[in-house]
């Protein structure tokens, strides 16, 4: 028994000791660890699960973060050295340095200031490009008493004024067609934000690490997106073995053609996930296709549920899409009222959607299996009355 017991208190202190020299909580994980030499609180440390256009390396107290175009590793590609205000450390050959936290920035997309809005610091957004369809109170506080300028569009940007803001970064879209080389000139470091670029739901929410690694809100951004990523692939879950998997086609005519996206896109992601197969499922391209009413006829003249995103005003029905074009009510999904509906006038989707799938996620579930999500509130998106 003596014996039992000496081996069993050596196997212990084995164990103890081998925990610790693998850093203690797990070495997958990032608790109680340094990352590549960053000391401190390692719930600050940014690692991408799911995004694939940026990643974090930490050197000597820096954190180097590398953006490149999700859908193409041949683009151009950026690269920052995020370093305190308070060091003095040497910034890496090929690096932009950038002091951190940064204290205001402008958003050239609505997608860029969603991260913004969820972190709580919309007081740092100094500059934005278009207010049409702004929801967020504290924002239009911020335009009404001067805080946050409208610096124009994409191709017109106001030069003067964004010199007279002075932000310590801007972000932008680079590889959308916009005037960024006309502000290329204004020495305010321009850092893209592909989030549009993304495949995935999850992939586009997780962008909200790389603003809360230039804000100081690191911590606070890995625990948002961690609970995003648990409900979404929670209710994920709940959907992936159903038995029926209904079709769902999205878009509208536009001046003679039909605008939808294609079968790689984040959208068509969300669709799959929510236990439904898209009507362009076997569409290879990532981004909008245009196509002709006869094409979309084809391959959805069938199928079960339609997706709408417009900002009409007033009452949106059946009626409403019949007077827009006769031939919509040939589709099943009109003659059913299966049309899935979202109103950019009543509802805050672009500075709130992209940090939010799963809202969507469960919006769309309890259309295609509403016996999933008995309970659900539609945030986003509602069967059209």
């Amino acid at each position: 028994m003596m014996i039992m017991k000496k081996l069993f208190c050596c196997l212990a202190i084995i164990s103890m000791l081998w925990v610790a020299s693998c850093g203690g909580s797990g070495s997958s994980g990032t608790g109680g660890r340094e990352a590549d030499g960053v000391q401190g609180d390692s719930a600050s440390v940014v690692t991408p699960r799911y995004a694939k256009g940026f990643n974090v390396r930490y050197k000597d107290g820096i954190a180097l973060l590398d953006i490149n175009d999700p859908e193409n590793k041949e683009a151009e590609q950026f690269h920052f050295a995020l370093v305190s205000k308070d060091s003095d450390a040497e910034v890496p050959e090929g690096y932009i340095k950038i002091q951190t936290p940064i204290g205001s920035a402008i958003c050239m997309t609505s997608l860029q200031l969603s991260n913004f809005i969820k972190l709580g610091i919309t007081d740092k957004v100094v500059g934005i490009t278009s207010t049409r369809h702004l929801h967020n109170e504290k924002m239009n506080a911020q335009l009404k008493d001067g805080r946050t300028h409208k610096i124009g569009i994409e191709g017109n940007f106001d030069n003067e004024v964004i010199m007279a803001i002075d932000p310590d970064i801007i972000f932008i879209s680079p590889f959308k067609r916009g005037g960024y080389d006309a502000i290329r000139n204004v020495d305010i470091p321009l850092i893209p934000h592909l989030g549009y670029k993304e495949l995935t739901p999850l992939g586009q929410a997780e962008w909200i690490k790389v603003v809360g690694l230039l804000t100081g809100k690191a911590t606070e951004a890995n625990e948002l997106f961690a609970g995003i990523e648990a409900r979404y692939n929670e209710l994920k879950a709940m959907v992936d073995t159903v038995a029926s998997r209904p079709e769902v086609f999205s878009g509208e005519m536009r001046g003679g053609n039909w605008y939808a996206v294609g079968g790689r896109s984040f959208l068509a992601q969300l669709f799959r996930d929510a236990g439904a197969d898209y009507f362009l499922k076997d569409n290879e391209e990532s981004g909008g296709v245009t196509l002709d009413y006869e094409t979309v006829y084809t391959n959805a003249a069938d199928a079960d549920y339609w997706r709408i995103v417009n900002s009409n005003e007033g009452v949106f029905d059946y009626s409403s899409l019949e007077s827009l074009d006769k031939r919509y009510t040939d589709f099943k999904a009109w003659k059913d009222h299966g049309v899935i509906y979202c109103n950019m006038r009543e509802v805050p989707f672009y500075e709130s959607m992209p940090v939010e799938p799963e809202k969507v996620l469960a919006d769309f579930i309890y259309v295609f299996h509403p016996d999933a999500l008995p309970d659900h509130k539609p945030v986003y998106y509602h069967l059209l009355k």
